[in-house]
C-alpha cells in the first residue's frame, strides 16, 4: 500500500509541476480558466503565468516531498508539507489574481 500512496502523490505533484512549468516558461495561460485570466492585460501576461506557474510548482513539490515522506516516515506529521505548500501557494496564486486580473472570478 505504501507504494500506491507515493505513486498517486508523486503522479499528481509531478503533473502540476509540469502544468507549472508550462504556465510559467511557455505561457501556456490556456491551462488555466479563461476567467482567471479574462482582465489580465496582454503587458502583464508575462508575470501574470509566472506567479501563476510557480505557485503550481510549489504545490506540486508539496505533494511529492509529502509522499515522500508518507513513504519513508509512516508519519502523519508528513502532511505539514502538503499543508505549508498549498497554502504558499494559494497565497500565490492570490497575489497574482489580485494584482493582474482584480479578482478570483472576474
Amino acid at each position: 500500500m505504501p507504494y500506491v500512496e507515493l505513486s498517486i502523490y508523486c503522479s499528481v505533484g509531478i503533473l502540476l509541476i509540469v502544468f507549472g512549468l508550462l504556465v510559467c516558461k511557455k505561457q501556456k495561460v490556456s491551462l488555466l480558466h479563461d476567467y482567471h485570466y479574462r482582465n489580465v492585460k496582454e503587458k502583464d501576461l508575462p508575470a501574470y503565468c509566472r506567479a501563476m506557474g510557480i505557485g503550481q510548482i510549489v504545490i506540486g513539490a508539496g505533494l511529492c516531498l509529502t509522499g515522500l515522506l508518507r513513504f519513508f516516515t509512516g508519519s502523519f506529521y508528513s502532511w505539514i508539507a502538503a499543508i505549508l505548500a498549498g497554502i504558499v501557494g494559494l497565497w500565490i496564486f492570490h497575489k497574482a489574481q489580485m494584482k493582474y486580473n482584480g479578482s478570483w472570478f472576474s
